[in-house]
Protein backbone atom coordinates (compact mmCIF):
# COMPACT_ATOMS: atom_id res chain seq x y z
CA UNK A 1 0.00 0.00 0.00
CA UNK A 2 2.79 2.42 0.92
CA UNK A 3 4.55 1.55 -2.33
CA UNK A 4 1.41 2.42 -4.33
CA UNK A 5 1.12 5.78 -2.56
CA UNK A 6 4.77 6.53 -3.30
CA UNK A 7 4.30 5.80 -7.01
CA UNK A 8 1.24 8.08 -7.12
CA UNK A 9 3.19 10.89 -5.43
CA UNK A 10 6.05 10.49 -7.94
CA UNK A 11 3.62 10.67 -10.84
CA UNK A 12 2.02 13.80 -9.42
CA UNK A 13 5.47 15.38 -8.95
CA UNK A 14 6.53 14.48 -12.49
CA UNK A 15 3.25 15.77 -13.86
CA UNK A 16 3.71 19.06 -12.02
CA UNK A 17 7.27 19.50 -13.30
CA UNK A 18 6.17 18.77 -16.87
CA UNK A 19 3.31 21.23 -16.56
CA UNK A 20 5.71 23.88 -15.23
CA UNK A 21 8.04 23.26 -18.18
CA UNK A 22 5.11 23.49 -20.61
CA UNK A 23 3.97 26.72 -18.98
CA UNK A 24 7.50 28.10 -19.38
CA UNK A 25 7.54 27.21 -23.07
CA UNK A 26 4.18 28.89 -23.44
CA UNK A 27 5.36 32.21 -22.05
CA UNK A 28 4.86 34.95 -24.62
CA UNK A 29 7.06 37.94 -25.31
CA UNK A 30 5.13 40.89 -26.66
CA UNK A 31 6.87 43.11 -29.18
CA UNK A 32 4.59 46.03 -29.78
CA UNK A 33 0.82 45.63 -29.84
CA UNK A 34 0.48 43.16 -32.72
CA UNK A 35 3.52 40.91 -32.35
CA UNK A 36 3.70 38.14 -29.76
CA UNK A 37 6.14 35.24 -29.74
CA UNK A 38 6.51 32.42 -27.21
CA UNK A 39 9.63 30.78 -25.78
CA UNK A 40 8.73 27.64 -27.73
CA UNK A 41 8.55 29.67 -30.95
CA UNK A 42 12.02 31.08 -30.29
CA UNK A 43 13.41 27.58 -29.72
CA UNK A 44 11.78 26.39 -32.95
CA UNK A 45 13.31 29.32 -34.89
CA UNK A 46 16.78 28.60 -33.44
CA UNK A 47 16.44 24.91 -34.31
CA UNK A 48 15.31 25.65 -37.86
CA UNK A 49 18.22 28.07 -38.43
CA UNK A 50 20.67 25.50 -37.02
CA UNK A 51 19.31 22.76 -39.29
CA UNK A 52 19.37 25.15 -42.26
CA UNK A 53 23.04 25.93 -41.58
CA UNK A 54 23.93 22.22 -41.57
CA UNK A 55 21.97 21.60 -44.79
CA UNK A 56 23.64 24.56 -46.53
CA UNK A 57 27.09 23.27 -45.57
CA UNK A 58 26.26 19.82 -46.93
CA UNK A 59 24.93 21.35 -50.17
CA UNK A 60 28.09 23.47 -50.49
CA UNK A 61 30.34 20.41 -50.14
CA UNK A 62 28.31 18.47 -52.71
CA UNK A 63 28.29 21.31 -55.25
CA UNK A 64 31.97 22.26 -54.89
CA UNK A 65 33.14 18.66 -55.02
CA UNK A 66 33.54 18.83 -58.81
CA UNK A 67 34.26 22.56 -59.09
CA UNK A 68 37.81 23.41 -60.32
CA UNK A 69 40.02 24.80 -57.58
CA UNK A 70 40.52 28.13 -59.38
CA UNK A 71 36.72 28.69 -59.44
CA UNK A 72 35.99 27.81 -55.80
CA UNK A 73 36.76 31.37 -54.68
CA UNK A 74 34.35 32.83 -57.24
CA UNK A 75 31.64 30.32 -56.25
CA UNK A 76 32.14 31.16 -52.56
CA UNK A 77 31.11 34.76 -53.20
CA UNK A 78 27.88 33.70 -54.93
CA UNK A 79 27.21 31.18 -52.16
CA UNK A 80 27.57 33.92 -49.52
CA UNK A 81 24.78 35.98 -51.07
CA UNK A 82 22.62 32.87 -51.60
CA UNK A 83 23.07 31.78 -47.97
CA UNK A 84 21.80 35.09 -46.57
CA UNK A 85 18.83 34.99 -48.94
CA UNK A 86 17.96 31.46 -47.74
CA UNK A 87 18.23 32.52 -44.10
CA UNK A 88 15.84 35.44 -44.64
CA UNK A 89 13.28 33.30 -46.51
CA UNK A 90 13.46 30.47 -43.94
CA UNK A 91 13.11 32.93 -41.06
CA UNK A 92 10.01 34.54 -42.57
CA UNK A 93 8.42 31.15 -43.31
CA UNK A 94 9.16 29.92 -39.78
CA UNK A 95 7.73 33.06 -38.17
CA UNK A 96 4.57 32.69 -40.23
CA UNK A 97 4.32 28.96 -39.36
CA UNK A 98 4.49 29.56 -35.61
CA UNK A 99 1.73 32.13 -35.82
CA UNK A 100 3.69 35.37 -35.84
CA UNK A 101 2.07 38.10 -37.91
CA UNK A 102 4.81 38.77 -40.44
CA UNK A 103 2.96 41.78 -41.80
CA UNK A 104 2.94 43.28 -38.33
CA UNK A 105 6.67 42.64 -38.05
CA UNK A 106 7.31 44.69 -41.18
CA UNK A 107 4.87 47.39 -40.05
CA UNK A 108 6.40 47.65 -36.58
CA UNK A 109 9.93 47.86 -37.92
CA UNK A 110 9.18 50.23 -40.81
CA UNK A 111 10.20 53.39 -38.96
CA UNK A 112 13.29 51.69 -37.57
CA UNK A 113 14.27 50.40 -41.01
CA UNK A 114 13.89 53.89 -42.49
CA UNK A 115 16.17 55.33 -39.83
CA UNK A 116 18.72 52.59 -40.29
CA UNK A 117 18.52 52.99 -44.06
CA UNK A 118 19.28 56.69 -43.86
CA UNK A 119 22.14 56.08 -41.46
CA UNK A 120 23.62 53.22 -43.46
CA UNK A 121 23.35 54.47 -47.04
CA UNK A 122 27.00 53.68 -47.72
CA UNK A 123 26.53 50.14 -46.43
CA UNK A 124 23.62 49.58 -48.82
CA UNK A 125 25.67 51.06 -51.66
CA UNK A 126 28.45 48.60 -50.87
CA UNK A 127 26.04 45.65 -50.91
CA UNK A 128 24.41 46.71 -54.18
CA UNK A 129 27.84 47.24 -55.72
CA UNK A 130 28.83 43.75 -54.59
CA UNK A 131 25.80 42.36 -56.44
CA UNK A 132 26.76 44.34 -59.56
CA UNK A 133 30.27 42.89 -59.40
CA UNK A 134 28.81 39.39 -59.53
CA UNK A 135 26.36 40.22 -62.32
CA UNK A 136 28.70 41.93 -64.79
CA UNK A 137 31.68 39.68 -63.91
CA UNK A 138 34.07 42.65 -63.97
CA UNK A 139 36.01 41.36 -60.99
CA UNK A 140 37.08 37.91 -59.83
CA UNK A 141 39.22 36.45 -57.09
CA UNK A 142 42.83 36.45 -58.32
CA UNK A 143 42.48 39.52 -60.55
CA UNK A 144 45.04 42.30 -60.31
CA UNK A 145 43.27 45.64 -60.00
CA UNK A 146 44.17 49.31 -59.73
CA UNK A 147 41.81 51.79 -58.11
CA UNK A 148 42.63 55.28 -56.87
CA UNK A 149 46.31 54.66 -57.61
CA UNK A 150 46.47 51.52 -55.45
CA UNK A 151 47.30 48.12 -56.95
CA UNK A 152 46.47 44.76 -55.40
CA UNK A 153 45.58 41.15 -56.11
CA UNK A 154 41.97 40.31 -55.18
CA UNK A 155 41.86 37.69 -52.43
CA UNK A 156 38.21 37.81 -51.37
CA UNK A 157 34.98 39.52 -52.45
CA UNK A 158 32.60 39.94 -49.53
CA UNK A 159 29.11 41.34 -49.22
CA UNK A 160 30.36 44.83 -48.34
CA UNK A 161 34.06 44.96 -49.16
CA UNK A 162 36.71 43.50 -51.43
CA UNK A 163 39.97 42.33 -49.86
CA UNK A 164 43.17 42.67 -51.89
CA UNK A 165 46.86 42.15 -51.14
CA UNK A 166 49.38 44.76 -52.34
CA UNK A 167 52.84 43.99 -53.69
CA UNK A 168 54.37 44.76 -50.27
CA UNK A 169 51.97 42.27 -48.61
CA UNK A 170 49.67 44.89 -47.11
CA UNK A 171 45.95 44.20 -46.92
CA UNK A 172 43.83 46.60 -48.96
CA UNK A 173 40.17 46.77 -47.86
CA UNK A 174 38.10 48.34 -50.66
CA UNK A 175 34.45 49.32 -50.00
CA UNK A 176 32.47 47.97 -52.94
CA UNK A 177 30.73 51.29 -53.65
CA UNK A 178 34.07 52.71 -54.85
CA UNK A 179 33.70 50.59 -58.00
CA UNK A 180 30.64 52.67 -58.94
CA UNK A 181 32.29 56.00 -58.15
CA UNK A 182 35.78 55.46 -59.62
CA UNK A 183 37.39 53.98 -62.69
CA UNK A 184 38.62 50.46 -62.04
CA UNK A 185 41.61 49.11 -63.96
CA UNK A 186 41.57 45.32 -64.18
CA UNK A 187 45.06 44.37 -65.31
CA UNK A 188 44.29 40.69 -65.85
CA UNK A 189 40.73 40.54 -67.20
CA UNK A 190 42.10 39.73 -70.67
CA UNK A 191 44.74 37.37 -69.27
CA UNK A 192 47.73 37.50 -66.96
CA UNK A 193 50.09 38.73 -69.71
CA UNK A 194 50.47 42.52 -69.77
CA UNK A 195 52.53 45.03 -71.72
CA UNK A 196 54.94 47.08 -69.62
CA UNK A 197 57.22 50.01 -70.49
CA UNK A 198 60.52 51.51 -69.37
CA UNK A 199 61.27 55.05 -70.51
CA UNK A 200 64.69 56.65 -70.87
CA UNK A 201 66.21 59.74 -72.45
CA UNK A 202 69.60 60.06 -74.19
CA UNK A 203 71.66 63.08 -75.09
CA UNK A 204 71.18 64.86 -78.40
CA UNK A 205 73.72 63.60 -80.94
CA UNK A 206 73.52 60.00 -79.71
CA UNK A 207 73.35 57.16 -82.26
CA UNK A 208 69.63 56.37 -82.14
CA UNK A 209 70.08 53.00 -83.85
CA UNK A 210 72.64 52.01 -81.23
CA UNK A 211 70.25 53.17 -78.51
CA UNK A 212 67.48 51.06 -80.03
CA UNK A 213 69.70 47.99 -80.17
CA UNK A 214 70.84 48.39 -76.56
CA UNK A 215 67.30 48.86 -75.27
CA UNK A 216 66.14 45.72 -77.08
CA UNK A 217 69.10 43.82 -75.68
CA UNK A 218 68.36 44.94 -72.12
CA UNK A 219 64.72 43.85 -72.38
CA UNK A 220 65.09 40.60 -74.34
CA UNK A 221 67.85 39.20 -72.10
CA UNK A 222 65.74 39.55 -68.96
CA UNK A 223 64.43 36.13 -67.87
CA UNK A 224 61.00 37.51 -66.95
CA UNK A 225 60.30 39.05 -70.36
CA UNK A 226 58.31 36.94 -72.82
CA UNK A 227 59.76 36.31 -76.27
CA UNK A 228 56.31 36.63 -77.85
CA UNK A 229 55.22 39.29 -78.49
CA UNK A 230 58.73 40.60 -79.00
CA UNK A 231 60.03 43.68 -77.15
CA UNK A 232 59.80 46.90 -79.15
CA UNK A 233 61.45 50.32 -78.94
CA UNK A 234 59.53 53.52 -79.62
CA UNK A 235 61.14 56.91 -80.23
CA UNK A 236 58.58 58.94 -78.29
CA UNK A 237 59.73 62.56 -78.43
CA UNK A 238 62.37 65.23 -78.92
CA UNK A 239 62.54 66.48 -75.35
CA UNK A 240 63.90 69.76 -74.01
CA UNK A 241 67.24 68.18 -73.17
CA UNK A 242 67.01 64.59 -74.41
CA UNK A 243 65.86 62.20 -77.11
CA UNK A 244 63.10 60.21 -75.41
CA UNK A 245 62.69 56.46 -75.96
CA UNK A 246 60.38 53.80 -74.59
CA UNK A 247 61.05 50.07 -74.61
CA UNK A 248 57.92 47.91 -74.40
CA UNK A 249 57.88 44.25 -73.37
CA UNK A 250 55.45 41.59 -72.10
CA UNK A 251 55.39 40.02 -68.64
CA UNK A 252 53.47 37.00 -67.41
CA UNK A 253 53.02 38.36 -63.87
CA UNK A 254 52.25 42.07 -63.93
CA UNK A 255 51.68 42.08 -60.17
CA UNK A 256 55.46 41.95 -59.65
CA UNK A 257 56.33 44.06 -62.69
CA UNK A 258 58.40 46.54 -60.69
CA UNK A 259 61.14 43.96 -60.13
CA UNK A 260 61.90 43.03 -63.77
CA UNK A 261 61.49 46.69 -64.74
CA UNK A 262 64.13 47.59 -62.16
CA UNK A 263 66.44 44.88 -63.51
CA UNK A 264 66.00 46.22 -67.04
CA UNK A 265 66.86 49.75 -65.89
CA UNK A 266 70.05 48.45 -64.26
CA UNK A 267 70.96 46.68 -67.50
CA UNK A 268 70.22 49.78 -69.60
CA UNK A 269 72.51 51.84 -67.38
CA UNK A 270 75.28 49.24 -67.70
CA UNK A 271 74.97 49.00 -71.49
CA UNK A 272 74.85 52.77 -71.91
CA UNK A 273 78.02 53.19 -69.84
CA UNK A 274 79.71 50.42 -71.80
CA UNK A 275 78.89 52.08 -75.15
CA UNK A 276 79.37 55.69 -74.00
CA UNK A 277 75.71 56.64 -74.38
CA UNK A 278 74.95 59.45 -71.95
CA UNK A 279 71.69 60.11 -70.15
CA UNK A 280 71.31 63.90 -69.88
CA UNK A 281 69.78 65.95 -67.11
CA UNK A 282 67.93 69.26 -67.52
CA UNK A 283 70.24 72.25 -67.89
CA UNK A 284 69.67 75.97 -68.27
CA UNK A 285 72.15 78.48 -69.69
CA UNK A 286 72.01 81.95 -68.16
CA UNK A 287 73.38 84.81 -70.25
CA UNK A 288 74.16 88.05 -68.41
CA UNK A 289 73.90 91.06 -70.66
CA UNK A 290 75.95 94.03 -69.51
CA UNK A 291 74.80 97.44 -70.61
Amino acid sequence: MNQDLSEIEDKITESGAWQTFRDFLGLHINIGEDISISILDILIIITVIFVTTIVLRIVLKIITRNVPEENIGKFGVVYGYFRWLVYIVILLITLHSVGVNVTAVFAASAALLIGIGLALQTLFQDIISGVFILIDQSLHVGDIIEIEGKVGRVEEIKLRTTRAITIDNKVLIIPNHLYLENSLYNWTQNGTTTRENVEVGVAYGSDVQLVKRLLLQAASTNENVLSEPEPAVIFTNFGDSSLDFKVSFSLIDSFKAQFPKSEIRFEIDRLFREHNVSIPFPQRDIHIIQK
